[in-house]
């Protein structure tokens, strides 16, 4: 890696843009260049942009901070631009990035809707530039041990992928000490047009996985959307989307309101068996020590796994979302498949498919994307 790469950040939403910042930090090859946030439609109340330029700083050192990101774009030469926008804004500013040449990452979702991704998508194209969509669960070793055991056949074809996850009161519940009702409902994150709810913060998830471990595009999907207690905002605090595929078929649920998660949140069931991933027996509460446990017995009830298998290490010299991404550039190689655009606008298409199915009462198609991305 003898490049040194200009790196920018656009959009401080999503706080996950810190963790795609800091692993940029332990590359050699990178000059940090300067930040900008995107101006939200309701006022923050929390001091958004002020404390992430302050939090980026103490991260990656000085770095020149813009009032409008088009005017960094304009100003600064840029390599890499790591962006986290509110969902719904993804569209818009990735188009900005690309017709300045610069390659682009940003976290999960893609988008807010497909017609949103499909900008993204062109945008990268026209201006062949390379497009990365980050998922925390693709640096997670047993999530992809469970993809090595369906290719390998241990539980025959599948046939469900369940996920359920999310967490207590939505994201801005992990603020201690908690913003009140108010404050959270200043926040994009519960409301609907911007892009926030659980469904696109969690579904996406299960949709993700679903598609890698399915192996082949949905067809159909229903959806629910339901605000049981966060009735400070108009996005919803849970949701649930029936996907349908060829062959198979998912079941994905996501939650604001689950005080404690009690169950794994992704089991795979396969002609001749299933696999679950768990928190390793008797691992520290606060270390995400995961193993893939490996039921193929025909039972009955509640049972223990057959084997319990260590998840394979991730492949070195690509364990990390930015080593993947600098070799990807480099190479030419392609990206890991759940990071991979193309498969992205296949699990935006599920995602949209359950908010329309979810407005209008009945299962929907699941847009055919073939004419796009082939």
């Amino acid at each position: 890696m003898s490049h040194t790469y200009r790196i920018g950040a656009i959009g401080f939403a999503h706080g996950h843009i810190f963790t795609l910042l800091k692993s940029f930090t332990e590359l050699s090859n990178v000059e940090w260049v300067a930040c900008a946030d995107t101006v939200p439609a309701t006022p923050s109340l929390t001091n958004r942009t002020e404390r992430s330029i302050q939090r980026m700083r103490d991260l990656v050192g000085p770095v020149k901070a813009y009032d409008d990101y088009r005017e960094l774009l304009e100003k600064e030469q840029l390599d890499i631009v790591v962006f986290c926008p509110e969902n719904a804004r993804h569209g818009e500013v990735a188009e900005a990035i690309a017709a300045h040449g610069a390659h682009m990452m940003t976290e999960k979702p893609m988008s807010a809707s497909l017609a949103d991704a499909l900008r993204m998508w062109r945008a990268a194209q026209a201006n062949d530039v390379r497009l990365f969509v980050n998922w925390p669960t693709t640096w997670s070793p047993a999530t992809r041990t469970v993809k090595r055991l369906i290719d390998e056949g241990v539980i025959g074809r599948v046939l469900e992928v369940k996920w359920r996850n999310g967490g207590s009161m939505g994201p801005m519940s992990y603020t201690q000490p908690e913003p009140p009702g108010h404050v959270k409902g200043a926040e994009w994150w519960h409301q609907a047009a911007p892009g926030g709810g659980a469904l696109l913060d969690y579904t996406c998830y299960g949709a993700c996985l679903a598609r890698w471990y399915i192996g082949a595009p949905a067809t159909a999907a229903s959806g629910l959307r339901l605000n049981l207690t966060s009735h400070y905002g108009d996005a919803d605090d849970n949701a649930v989307i029936s996907v349908r595929f060829p062959k198979a078929f998912a079941v994905l649920e996501a939650t604001w309101t689950t005080w404690n998660p009690a169950i794994p949140s992704i089991i795979v069931y396969g002609e001749r068996g299933a696999l679950m991933v768990n928190r390793r027996q008797g691992a520290d509460p606060h270390d995400n020590a995961q193993v893939v446990e490996v039921y193929t017995s025909r039972a009955h009830g509640v049972v223990p796994p057959d084997e319990i298998v260590e998840p394979d290490p991730l492949p070195a010299g690509r364990e990390t979302l930015a080593k993947e991404f600098i070799h990807h550039i480099e190479t030419g190689e392609p990206l890991h498949p759940t990071v991979d655009p193309a498969q992205n606008l296949e699990v935006m298409a599920i995602l949209d498919a359950g908010i329309r199915s979810a407005q209008s009462g009945r299962l929907e198609l699941v847009n055919d994307l073939t004419w796009c991305i082939g």
